[in-house]
Order: C-alpha cells, then sequence, then structure tokens
C-alpha cells in the first residue's frame, strides 16, 4: 500500500498493491501493521455500505465528540467525488476542503480522521461505496453542513444534484461552532 498526502495532510490518498491475473484481481483494503506503519493507529468498529443512482450528493456529515468518527472510504461499484472538509480550530487548513476521484477502476482509498466533514457525489447509477468507522455511528451526535455552502465554495461538479431533505436543511459553515481542535 502507498499512502499519500493530499492538499490537506492528513487526509490520505491510499492505494492498493492489486494483484491481477486470468481469474481476476486481489488486494488489500485494510491490514492494521501497514496502517500502524503509516501513523494510523485507530481501531475501526462499523462498516458502512450506500448505493447510491447517479447525481446523488450525501454530505457533508460528521458526528461531534465523544462520538467524532475517522472513516477509511472506497468504491466498489462505480465511482465518486469524495469530499473532506477541515473542522479543526486552530488547523491552518481549517474551513479548507480536498477532494479525490474513487472509483471501482482505480480502487483508491482515502482516510479521513475525526474532525473532517465529509460528503461525495456519485458519478455513475448504482455506485457502491463502503467506509469504515472508528466509532459507531450515533445519531444525536451527527451534524451536517450544507453541501453548497457559499463559504467552502466545494466544486461537486453537478448543478443539480439529488439530496436528502435533511442534507438540504443543513447548518451553514458560519454557523456551526467547532468543538474539534487541532
Amino acid at each position: 500500500m502507498i499512502f499519500k498526502q493530499s492538499k490537506i495532510p492528513d487526509i490520505l490518498i491510499i492505494s492498493p498493491e492489486i494483484y491481477k491475473d486470468k481469474r481476476g484481481y486481489f488486494y488489500e483494503s485494510y491490514n492494521v501493521n501497514r496502517f500502524s506503519e503509516a501513523g494510523l493507529d485507530y481501531e475501526f468498529r462499523q462498516d458502512n455500505e450506500s448505493k447510491s443512482k447517479k447525481d446523488v450528493l450525501r454530505g457533508l456529515h460528521f458526528q461531534i465528540p465523544p462520538f467524532e468518527q475517522g472513516k477509511l472510504v472506497r468504491v466498489v461499484k462505480g465511482a465518486i467525488i469524495d469530499v473532506a472538509v477541515d473542522l479543526r480550530i486552530g488547523s491552518p487548513f481549517y474551513g479548507k476542503w480536498c477532494s479525490e476521484k474513487l472509483t471501482e477502476n482505480n480502487k483508491l482509498m482515502m482516510w479521513i480522521p475525526p474532525g473532517f466533514a465529509h460528503g461525495f457525489i456519485s458519478l455513475e447509477a448504482d455506485t457502491i461505496f463502503l467506509y469504515k468507522t472508528t466509532k459507531v455511528y450515533h445519531k444525536p451526535s451527527e451534524v451536517c453542513i450544507h453541501w453548497n455552502d457559499p463559504d467552502l465554495a466545494i466544486d461537486w461538479g453537478v448543478k443539480e444534484p439529488m439530496v436528502a431533505e435533511r442534507d438540504e436543511q443543513a447548518l451553514l459553515f458560519s454557523d456551526f461552532k467547532s468543538p474539534f481542535n487541532y
């Protein structure tokens, strides 16, 4: 596995070593030793899967302490643009975002540590997205920042995505008081 920093250094893009032959392919999507060597000493507590139609936008979601989650995300089928927003007070990247295209073909994964909002837009029909979290889902701790917040100015690449009602009614970034410290 190759761990590469994104434009926000704590967000890592992970390229697995893929073994292909006439039968298909094999790769490790997680190995505790390799992650530990990369400085990612987290224990995963929950796995999640979603299936999305083309142009579905999910996010920007996160959980507040003490239920904050780190996420290891990847695509099994289809393609997405995955986005993370730094919510850590004192971070030189506070309020900044980074994105990466994750596809079934490139097999890239993205590590998003606690203290970041997360969202993605599906680029293909029937995209299947998987992610591991470092803490279990805790509904009272879930917060959502508006996907189209003018202060964040995220380029989702789609003018009119399909969005859940709760995401349309999310907080503006300027109204959010971050409990995360850098």
